[in-house]
C-alpha cells in the first residue's frame, strides 16, 4: 500500500476551492481507487494523506486532466508553496 502527503501554505480559499476539492476527492475514489482520502487544515496549513493500493493508480491519478487543471488552479491562486511526498507502508495497525 501507499500513500501520497500533501502539504500546503494556502492563500485565500474560495467557493471554487471547495468545489474543485470536493470533486477531486470523488474522482480519486469512484475512478482511481484511492482506497481513503483525509483532508485537514488548521490556519494556514493544509495536510492531505490519501491510500493507494498500487503506485501506478497514483501515476494514472495525476496524470487526469481535470487534476492536472485542479494543480494549476492551486499553484496560480490557492497555495503558496506545497510540497508532494509518495511514500509506501510496510506496516499498518488500527484500533478495534
Amino acid at each position: 500500500m501507499f500513500a501520497v502527503i500533501f502539504t500546503a501554505e494556502l492563500n485565500e480559499l474560495d467557493n471554487d476551492y471547495y468545489a474543485t476539492a470536493k470533486r477531486m476527492r470523488e474522482l480519486a475514489i469512484n475512478e482511481y481507487g484511492c482506497i481513503k482520502l483525509t483532508s485537514v487544515a488548521q490556519e494556514a496549513k493544509e495536510i492531505t494523506v490519501s491510500y493507494w493500493h498500487q503506485k501506478q493508480q497514483i501515476v494514472n491519478w495525476k496524470q487526469n486532466k481535470e487534476h492536472i487543471e485542479a494543480q494549476q488552479k492551486g499553484k496560480d491562486k490557492w497555495y503558496r508553496n506545497y510540497q508532494v511526498e509518495i511514500v509506501e507502508i510496510l506496516h499498518a495497525y488500527e484500533s478495534a
